[in-house]
């Protein structure tokens, strides 16, 4: 691999547990990068806080951590101020879909073309196993002693529901099939979900790698243009679906949206002020 193309970050050590699904996220992601022919530079990973948000400090880009369940807003803003840029918004299922749950349905209003990666191992890893959004009715914890009493959250049928522009699920063991589907989310023109199951060897005894592998098929003869159909491929519980479910070309961005962009112009941040014209506002307000 050309140095250049390296988004590999050799100095640092990651934080997680032997066997965690996380490693394999950050291979697909590295390799994906690296397939799709993106610069280090070209590459802006922002995420929130919790195990999956450690992502971007063991990648060789650009990045910004903030505040937990709050990547998305800045990722918009991000593209929003440099198009140019790959932008991925990158977390587990409680940051995305708990304490970040309002930002991810305005995020699928406002379509900006990032990229959104979920770690989904249906558990709070970082804060010791407590049940997340996506835990199934039943499933016992050390603060759920009885089990989960509200019905878990299903993002994929939820973003179907609200027109989110590409839809995708990925079982994280599967290599080969998650860095196409990532590749894939990357290069769509507009938002695109990437949920991934991850199992958590730590703190979730049940959903575990054999369960994902037993519990999982992927898409075939699927029509990723129906939305009804994607609905109900994404309302399955017998076996969960793992592909695309769902995809909108045809939805113009956040940022073609925006009427500063729609004038031939740079980047924001290559755009000069214009210093007396901005006193006269001033001046006038």
């Amino acid at each position: 691999m050309n140095k250049s193309m390296s988004f590999e970050q050799k100095v640092v050590k990651p934080a997680w547990c032997p066997g965690c699904g996380n490693f394999f996220i950050l291979k697909a992601l590295q390799r994906a990068l690296v397939e799709l022919a993106l610069k280090p530079q070209e590459v802006v990973i922002v995420s929130g806080i919790g195990q999956a948000a450690k992502t971007p400090q063991y990648l060789n880009v650009h990045m910004f951590n903030g505040l937990h369940g709050r990547a998305l807003p800045p990722a918009t803003a991000i593209k929003a101020c440099n198009p140019h840029l790959t932008v991925i918004a990158e977390g587990g299922d409680g940051d995305m879909y708990g304490e970040g749950g309002n930002h991810f349905l305005h995020t699928i209003r406002r379509n900006p073309d990032i990229t959104q990666l979920v770690h989904n191992n249906m558990v709070y890893g970082l804060t010791k196993g407590q049940a997340s959004p996506t835990s199934e009715l039943g499933y016992r914890t050390p603060v759920q002693v009885d089990g989960v009493i509200s019905q878990p959250i299903n993002p994929i049928a939820l973003a179907i529901s609200q027109d989110a522009s590409f839809v995708a699920r990925v079982f994280c063991a599967n290599l080969e099939h998650t860095v196409e589907i990532i590749k894939k989310a990357i290069q769509h023109p507009g938002y695109a979900l990437v949920d991934i199951f991850q199992p958590c060897v730590t703190f979730n005894k049940v959903n575990t790698y054999k369960w994902f592998q037993e519990h999982t098929y992927i898409l075939q003869d699927h029509d990723v243009h129906d939305q009804g159909q994607a609905f109900l491929r994404a309302t399955e519980t017998e076996k969960l679906p793992l592909g695309i479910f769902y995809q909108n070309e045809k939805k113009k961005t956040f940022e073609q949206r925006l009427k500063v962009h729609q004038e031939e112009g740079p980047a924001f941040l290559s755009r000069t002020i214009n210093r007396e014209k901005l006193k006269e506002i001033l001046e006038e307000r």
